[in-house]
């Protein structure tokens, strides 16, 4: 009898751990899905370039990375590991490891004036532009480099000024905007020779992909316009009116909706890809310049370079629902903003991920602007810390609020999710028992 009874505890014992090893796989795959990438915004400091570092869960500034120069172009490669920014009037790219928010490595692109900046779904090469210098005729040129030994593998001769650069999603084809000439040069990926020329609109500054690489779409300054490409025949098949100084453009995911920053407006067109037609105008900061899309197609963040700040537009409404700085410094000047994709490395906590190794008190607070709410003290890896504005942007622009509640910051931190179910699994087993 003893033994059956043993034998029977031996069971239940063994159930549990099954039970529990399961329930644990199960919420860290849970973990896994809620988890949010994060944004890469490249900033010009009164005395050195930065790149801030939101965590798009929270909508707040986790780390800032000194880069010199006067940064610009900005791009995350597809494994999450790496970040590329031009530098500007440094002619160089600083790659930053995201895993210590630190800049691993400089290329210097053999250009001058690097502004856009794009690498491919393999990752194994990163495009640059170099924009036109009239000291320097040879400058306008687009950099390749080879990211296994981070020098540059081949230079493509453009003779006009490109200004930004994309790749279609099966890396074969490099679209360029070229702002003097009002056209848009595709380039052969294998070859990188320009193999077409697209007559465009007025001033050409930015070009997306369409997910499905059907569609190219390219930002005209000068004709407030967007031009869209057919990459079959390499001819424009629309044009769509938004408003004034349309500048970077950004695509969902699912390829549904085209956001377009207009600089001199002050908002962000929004277009609907099937009819190519805008359905909404959302207000945000002061010349809105750099925009990106998170990979689950659920928000917009939109650099605000004279607010000094950043937007983020929930894509379900289409209204802005935060305004992100960094604490009592602003953002000073932000151009670009790139977001780094989910990965199965984002399993690990990406609070400690983001956060720099180094402890040198900056005196930066974590806020969210939208709730005027000082939300915790954060210490970044920066010497510069002389370099920043002391404006105190606390109040949010065009009154948004961020709807941000505690339960919401509580599921934000990796780990209070799980450890709250564990427990409430191991409560129910107990209830049970008794």
């Amino acid at each position: 009898m003893e033994e059956i009874t043993c034998n029977k505890k031996y069971q239940e014992h063994t159930l549990i751990r099954v039970l529990g090893i399961t329930a644990l796989l199960i919420l860290i795959l849970i973990g896994v899905a809620g988890a949010a990438p994060f944004a890469y915004v490249s900033s010009l400091g009164v005395d050195t370039g930065t790149v801030f570092v939101i965590d798009t869960a929270t909508d707040n500034v986790t780390a800032l990375v000194p880069v010199g120069g006067w940064p610009a172009g900005v791009t995350v490669n597809p494994a999450g590991t790496k970040v590329y920014v031009a530098t500007g009037f440094d002619p160089t790219v600083s790659i930053i490891d995201t895993a210590t928010n630190k800049v691993s490595d400089t290329v210097n692109t053999g250009g001058s004036y690097p502004w856009g900046v794009a690498v491919n779904p393999t990752g194994t090469r990163v495009y640059v532009t170099n924009r036109y210098s009239i000291a320097d005729n040879d400058s306008n040129s687009i950099s390749v480099i080879d990211t296994a030994t981070n020098s540059v593998a081949a230079t493509i001769n453009m003779g006009i000024s490109t200004v930004n650069v994309a790749v279609t999603p099966d890396g074969k084809k490099i679209y360029a905007a070229n702002s003097r000439n009002n056209t848009t040069s595709v380039i052969d990926a294998v070859t990188n020779k320009v193999t077409a020329t697209v007559p465009v609109g007025d001033h050409p500054t930015d070009v997306a992909v369409s997910p499905d690489g059907n569609k190219v779409y390219i930002t005209n300054t000068g004709s407030n316009d967007v031009s869209v490409i057919d990459t079959v025949t390499n001819k424009v098949t629309a044009t769509v009116s938004v408003e004034d100084g349309p500048g970077d453009i950004a695509i969902t995911p699912d390829g549904t909706k085209i956001y377009v920053a207009d600089w001199q407006s002050n908002n962000v067109s929004v277009i609907d890809t099937v009819t190519n037609k805008v359905t909404a105008t959302v207000p945000v900061g002061k010349q809105p310049m750099g925009i990106a899309v998170t990979p689950d197609g659920k928000k917009v963040y939109v650099t605000n370079a004279k607010s000094g700040n950043v937007s983020v537009i929930d894509t379900a409404t289409n209204k802005v629902t935060a305004t992100v700085n960094a604490g009592k410094y602003t953002i000073n000047y932000p151009t670009k903003v790139a977001i780094r994709p989910l990965t199965d490395s984002d399993m690990t906590d990406q609070s400690v991920r983001a956060t720099p190794s180094s402890t040198e008190d900056m005196g930066v607070e974590e806020t969210n602007l939208s709730s005027s709410e000082k939300i915790n003290d954060i210490k970044l890896n920066n010497s510069n810390n002389n370099s920043y504005n002391d404006t105190n942007n606390s109040e949010p622009e065009n009154g948004n609020s961020s709807g941000e509640n505690e339960s919401s910051k509580n599921n934000s931190i990796p780990g209070f999710g799980l450890l709250g179910s564990l427990t409430c699994l191991y409560g129910g087993w107990k209830f049970r028992k008794k």
